[in-house]
């Protein structure tokens, strides 16, 4: 009877989660990819926390019920935008361990070796609990403790295990290199199925050790003992040196315009931002929409924006604090200009033909994303991650979190593709020290001055231009918060010269895409976007019919 109680309550989460019209509320709303986490957020938001509070109560829930993403050894950033027009933007992203060096991850002949995808040697030095504590003691209200609190419950109580987590553990390869992940998301040798209770005492052990310590426990007591002593035993970089140097940064956001809206959203180490501001820029005044939403002309403009932008991201974009990334010539009119110019209506740029522009100065995939709107009018946009679905794999043992495999985000061998397909050059090569860069693209949108949009999305590579296409199907398309979601998404990245469709595209579009020299491949998903639009006296939530996310306001 319990099992079937648990399978009800699965039933109707999932029933929930994929309605497919936005929900509405007039005080606050929290969107997340999981039910369970969303709820958390609502919770703190009635009680009186504000939206730095309720975003970082989520994403230690998350740590809990999303394991593939959610985590405590991965890293992210977190926007927000204030009711008094203040900003903020928190760099949390993971660093290399200082033993890394840019040859790492080749053999002898100079081929990558695979381990910077699974295992010990994968990760870079975790930044969620510093970035969380740093957003929570600049702008937060709430105890920290108070925010552990739901984590906590979840995981010493449990909570009935999702289809969707079910499946994902099933599909996991990651998990294959730890047996200590197979103790824990397993139960008699299989792992856990739907309806069943997943207990997770020794993640819980964790989690009131930091609400106790702060993040000192994470990164100086016996966490990071724990931590660094099992790198050493299995040939890890990450040491106990690493832990107490990592610090988590303010940065100023990256701002921009398009069609009158004001865009604020993040900087490097991230691309999402600047691809974001560049690809609009790309697309403002170029008429591209008077075709209309699916059209072929209307796709081949903007993946010939979304290719030309990643072109110069493999080129000029890295962590800022180890590369004069040109922001200003990037996002320069003129440079965009002459970038548009280049786009043949009827005819398909080839990649190889395509480089990088003349910007620079002289000298399954797994992430995670929450939205958030308090009563106050305050907003949180923040994305983390373990990179890959459930990170490198690797569960430390005794305190129940998975570790990152972030160092493939990093240019193991500039000009070899990653996990992500991605070609990266010299400006993203592995340093000590260093932030790989991302393509996490949370995003907040002013109309008038006033809040429009909160998003962003996981989905590796794909996210930029899943953002990207939300925010048209509102802006050229006009469309409700839910159909600018869920419509039917493209994508293009430069190398592989391919152009990715989801299902949903006529097959006279494709025909038509095909003949102006566009490579077509499916693709099952761009992205899974979580949303939240503001402006008429209500908040609308929408939660992304490609994932299981729930949106949830009052």
């Amino acid at each position: 009877m319990c099992r079937f109680r648990g399978l009800l309550l699965v039933f109707f989460l999932t029933v929930a989660a994929v309605a497919q019209h936005p929900v509405r509320a007039r005080h606050a709303m929290v969107v997340a990819q999981e039910p369970l986490a969303a709820d958390v957020g609502l919770e703190v938001l009635r009680d009186g926390g504000n939206a730095i509070d309720a975003a970082v109560a989520v994403a230690f829930a998350l740590a809990v019920t999303h394991p593939a993403a959610g985590n405590l050894g991965g890293g992210g950033f977190l926007l927000a935008r204030f009711a008094d027009g203040r900003t903020a933007f928190v760099d949390f992203r993971e660093r290399a361990p200082k033993r890394a060096h840019r040859n790492l991850y080749l053999d002898a002949e100079g081929r990558p070796t695979g381990e910077s995808i699974t295992g010990w040697r994968a990760c870079g030095v975790p930044g969620t609990v510093r970035g969380l504590e740093l957003a929570h003691g600049n702008y937060g209200r709430k105890s920290w403790a108070a925010l552990i609190a739901p984590a906590v419950r979840l995981a010493r109580e449990g909570f009935p295990v999702s289809w969707q987590l079910s499946e994902s553990l099933e599909s996991a390869k990651a998990l294959a290199a730890s047996e200590e992940s197979h103790r824990i998301f397993q139960r008699n040798g299989k792992y856990y199925e739907p309806g069943e209770l997943l207990v997770q005492a020794e993640l819980a052990a964790t989690l009131e050790r930091i609400a106790r310590g702060g993040a000192a426990e994470f990164y100086e007591g016996e966490t990071a003992r724990r931590l660094a002593d099992q790198m050493e035993r299995h040939g890890g970089l990450i040491t106990l040196e690493d832990l107490r140097d990592y610090r988590a940064v303010e940065r100023p956001v990256l701002r921009g315009a398009y069609r009158g809206y004001e865009i604020l959203t993040a900087p490097p180490p991230s691309s999402g931002g600047i691809g974001l501001l560049q690809m609009l820029g790309m697309l403002e005044g170029s008429g591209y929409e008077r075709a209309g939403f699916g059209a072929a002309a209307t796709i081949h403009h903007v993946a010939e924006v979304m290719r030309r932008f990643y072109a110069d991201r493999s080129e000029f974009l890295a962590d800022p604090d180890y590369f004069r990334v040109p922001l200003g010539r990037l996002l320069d009119p003129a440079y965009l200009a002459r970038r548009r110019r280049s786009i043949e209506p009827d005819r398909a740029t080839p990649s190889e033909r395509l480089r990088p522009g003349e910007a620079a100065e002289p000298e399954r995939s797994q992430t995670t994303h929450l939205a958030i709107v308090d009563p106050e009018g305050n907003a949180v946009a923040l994305t983390y991650t373990l990179n890959g679905a459930f990170g490198s794999g690797v569960t430390v043992a005794g305190l129940g979190f998975l570790l990152n495999n972030e160092m493939d985000d990093f240019s193991v061998k500039p000009g070899t593709p990653n996990m992500f397909g991605l070609v990266q050059g010299e400006a993203n090569a592995i340093e000590p020290g260093k932030r790989p860069l991302s393509s996490m693209t949370p995003t907040i949108v002013l109309r008038d001055g006033r809040l429009f949009l909160v998003l962003g999305a996981p989905g590796g590579s794909r996210i930029i231009n899943g953002v990207l296409q939300v925010l048209l199907n509102l802006v050229d398309f006009t469309m409700n918060i839910q159909d600018a979601v869920d419509r039917p998404r493209f994508h293009h990245q430069w190398k592989p010269d391919t152009l990715f469709l989801e299902d949903g595209f006529s097959p006279d579009t494709i025909e038509l895409l095909g003949r102006r020299g566009h490579r077509i491949s499916r693709i099952a998903s761009v992205a899974v976007v979580e949303a939240i639009r503001a402006g008429e006296g209500r908040l609308e939530g929408a939660t992304d019919r490609r994932g299981h996310g729930k949106a949830a306001g009052y």
